[in-house]
């Protein structure tokens, strides 16, 4: 039998369904005469529909009455309740059929019980009709403020973000019944987070109403209650807090604090070398504050070079400076964030600059020649004394030391050297034993005789006619008696030591005695120009 039926169209006001009555199914049932002939009874049960509002403090409370009508009246029937609490939470008045709660209930733990009622009949001890099953429905009351189960919240937005931008959304439950008296609807509001945030009332969603900067405040803590019965008296509330955090974007250009820098170097500091440091300031964070030096006057001196750990710039010596050449330098550098979005190049178009003044440290260089090796040429049997040729060297620096100049070469006393760098011959020259001589020329500051410098001369001994021709050979030579004549018996050649551009060529000729009394004649192969050689015929 189901007693837990509803009418809520019976007065069109759903809220009201609660206060409601029906009445219980009646059943016909066939029932034996004790005579032993049939008759039919009509048992019926009536009650209303049972509520009982949770949290009721008194003991005792009436709910209801069931009742059970026959066609005839008897005084003696019990009623009596089983199911769901009956005895403990529940009990029935045996004679009324009125119905008590007998505890406190809490709708959240339990909205309804189902019992059992049936009636006795005190003589008989037998049930005089069916068992009759009804609902208990606990009716809510606003007994639970509204909770944040997910709080506290936090939540990541770029800066600058524009308004009405969504930042997240917050919610929460409400453990009372949703359909009774708005105790479980809620609406959403500010407590702290103004003018920056506000909240839309039903959906718990933090939208931004003001622009925020990053580098102004990084963060907001942001407090939002909720409130049941639609905020309406007698409400209840709980909070949460958001922490909102401001992501950074690249709405700031790196800059200069400082518009001249001042750097030393030396110029006898190689390429390559560190002279100083730049460093520029951006108010954004990580990739956003990456930086890029760059030179506006191409230089071909200097380089410089971003540490991207520290973000400094490095300035390079990209070429060895001379003090004597250019003693300063004047270096514009720009800088800026390698990595800007579209969006964001408004907030770069103008680049930071500054100024860097390089000088030039003077040091005491050594004596440079003025050229990088010499060649002298010297004839050859030219008497000691003579001149073969100067070289030249001076010191770089402005204070422009005296030079002194010495010979340094390996097993020859032949050549000297004067203050002024003119080389001489020590004793005369041979080109037959040496035809060229390799000096070791070194230039000596005065003032500083550390400062040394030396540079390769080579001397080429030329070549004068001091050598008489000689034979290739001790020509010893033999003839057959019965030789005939104008036979070729001999052929004969000279050499000279003496170095000619062309080939040498010798004339050969008999001495006067043997051309007067002589078997033998010699013909001067000149004329043929093949060779420097002559014959002798028999």
């Amino acid at each position: 039998m189901n007693c837990c039926f509803l009418l809520p169209f019976m007065l069109g006001i759903p809220l009201l369904w609660p206060y409601l009555t029906a009445t219980g199914n009646s059943k016909t049932e066939e029932a034996e005469h004790p005579g032993g002939s049939h008759w039919r009874v009509k048992r019926d049960w009536v009650w209303n529909q049972f509520f009982v509002q949770e949290e009721m403090n008194r003991t005792n409370h009436s709910i209801g009455q069931l009742k059970f009508g026959i066609d005839n009246e008897n005084n003696n029937y019990q009623y009596k309740l089983f199911g769901d609490g009956a005895g403990s939470t529940f009990v029935i008045n045996e004679e009324t059929g009125v119905l008590y709660a007998v505890q406190k209930l809490d709708r959240e733990e339990r909205d309804r019980y189902t019992l059992r009622a049936q009636v006795i009949d005190t003589a008989t001890g037998r049930a005089v009709g069916p068992d009759s099953e009804f609902c208990i429905r606990v009716t809510d009351i606003n007994d639970n403020e509204p909770k944040f189960l997910d709080g506290p919240y936090e939540a990541i937005i770029p800066e600058m973000s524009p308004e009405e931008t969504s930042v997240i959304q917050v919610t929460a439950s409400d453990a009372d019944d949703p359909s009774f008296s708005y105790n479980a609807h809620l609406v959403y509001s500010l407590l702290q987070g103004q003018p920056y945030f506000s909240i839309e009332a039903k959906t718990g969603i933090i939208r931004i109403s003001s622009k925020m900067d990053r580098e102004l405040q990084d963060e907001y803590w942001v407090i939002i209650q909720a409130k049941d019965k639609i905020g309406l008296p007698g409400a209840l509330s709980g909070t949460t807090s958001v922490l909102i955090k401001l992501s950074d974007v690249n709405d700031n250009k790196p800059v200069f604090k400082t518009s001249l820098y001042r750097m030393n170097v030396s110029e006898s500091a190689p390429t390559g070398t560190s002279i100083g440091k730049i460093m520029a300031y951006d108010n954004d964070i990580g990739d956003n504050a990456e930086m890029e030096y760059i030179i506006e006057d191409d230089s071909q001196t200097f380089d410089i070079v971003t540490n991207h750990e520290t973000q400094e710039g490095i300035v390079i010596l990209k070429k060895k400076v001379d003090f004597e050449q250019q003693n300063n330098y004047r270096i514009k550098v720009k800088v800026k964030n390698p990595h800007v979005d579209e969006q964001l190049l408004k907030y770069h178009a103008e680049t930071s600059t500054t100024i860097i003044k390089v000088q030039v440290g003077d040091e005491d260089e050594p004596p440079v020649f003025h050229l990088p090796h010499y060649v002298f040429e010297i004839s050859e049997g030219s008497p000691q004394g003579s001149s073969v040729g100067t070289v030249s060297a001076t010191d770089p620096d402005q204070k422009k030391s005296p030079i002194r100049y010495s010979i340094h070469i390996t097993g020859s006393s032949a050549f000297c050297i004067d203050d002024n760098g003119t080389i001489f011959t020590a004793s005369p020259l041979d080109r037959e034993m040496s035809a060229w001589h390799n000096l070791s020329i070194k230039a000596t500051e005065k003032n500083n005789v550390e400062q040394i410098s030396s540079i390769p001369v080579y001397v080429q001994v030329l070549n004068i006619n001091d050598n008489a021709p000689e034979f290739s050979d001790n020509y010893k030579t033999y003839v057959c008696e019965n030789a005939g004549s104008g036979q070729i018996i001999q052929t004969i050649s000279a050499v000279d030591r003496d170095k000619s551009i062309e080939d040498h060529y010798f004339s050969f000729n008999l001495s006067v005695e043997d051309t007067q009394n002589s078997s033998f004649t010699l013909i001067d192969n000149q004329a043929s120009k093949k060779s420097p050689s002559s014959t002798y015929p028999s």
